[in-house]
């Protein structure tokens, strides 16, 4: 089947994107206000509500 069908492949895309979505919109959220701290607040705010809607 190859490397792209495997079970680990698609656990690591789920969690490259949901880092990447975490990334952006903790920039765009928490960017020019809340400096660093506020930036990292969002991040992980918005890491766990990713990880609810299954992503």
């Amino acid at each position: 089947m190859g490397f792209s069908g495997s079970p680990l492949y698609f656990i690591i895309m789920k969690k490259l994107l949901k880092l990447f979505l975490a990334g952006w919109g903790a920039k765009k959220i928490g960017g020019g206000k809340c400096g660093c701290i506020g930036v990292v607040i969002v991040f992980v705010i918005l890491w766990i509500i990713l990880g609810y809607f299954g992503l």
